[in-house]
């Protein structure tokens, strides 16, 4: 599984429009029903009213690539580029290990 964190940032609330409209076009509905999509999903980080946080979860590489050549890359360009927003990313892999036993103790069920 693939994890990728994207944090919009923009001005004057342009990341949160943005989401709102990718929300309203049904942008993020086609990319939700994408083969390997597993999550698609925006947060908004409480100390900075200008960033949206996106974990974008995809069941392998080969999703991502189709994702990525998918005419759904365009349409988001272009409204990346609308609302001028910059972007941070970072990755995660899984190693499907799981947490370990460790840490089971600090997470209440």
């Amino acid at each position: 599984m693939n994890t990728i964190n994207i944090y919009y940032t923009g001005e004057k609330g342009s990341a949160r429009a943005f989401c709102e409209e990718m929300l309203r076009s049904g942008v993020v509905d086609s990319i939700r029903a994408e083969d390997g999509n597993l999550r698609y999903e925006y947060f908004f980080p409480m100390e900075d009213p200008e960033t949206v946080l996106l974990i974008d979860q995809w069941r392998d590489q080969a999703a991502i690539d189709a994702h990525h050549a998918s005419p759904m890359m365009a349409k988001i360009a272009a409204l990346r580029e609308q609302y001028d927003l910059h972007m941070r990313v970072e990755r995660f892999v899984s190693d499907d290990a799981g947490l370990p036993e460790q840490d089971l103790k600090y997470i209440k069920k």
